[in-house]
């Protein structure tokens, strides 16, 4: 090329190259604001669901009161509270030979 055709096309490049990059920031920037929206909703629902989660929490243990477990034994299942005298105490040897039997009966299944 000659001399003088690279001069005329030397102030087009250089608006060529003014005009790219400020595309360029423009974009990034739209993609800056973008990506902080999605941040934004992320932050959202993780706190969202920490609130459900604490939420399930108490009502679980609500639920699990022991209290209320003890009353619904009582209510629904007829069930009664243990008495001392119902315990059995095993000895190590009398443990030993429940061990023994439970074996034996896993082995004949």
């Amino acid at each position: 090329m000659s001399s003088e055709k690279i001069k005329n096309i030397k102030p087009f490049l250089s608006v060529l190259t003014i005009v790219a990059t400020l595309f360029a920031i423009v974009f990034l920037q739209m993609e800056e604001r973008r990506l902080g929206y999605v941040l934004l909703k992320i932050n959202r629902e993780s706190k969202k669901l920490q609130q459900e989660k604490r939420q399930k929490e108490i009502a679980l243990t609500r639920v699990t009161r022991p209290q209320l477990v003890e009353s619904l034994a009582h209510q629904k299942l007829t069930l009664k509270r243990i008495q001392p005298k119902q315990i059995v105490h095993l000895t190590s040897a009398e443990v030993a030979s429940v061990e023994d039997t439970q074996l034996v009966a896993k082995k004949d299944l």
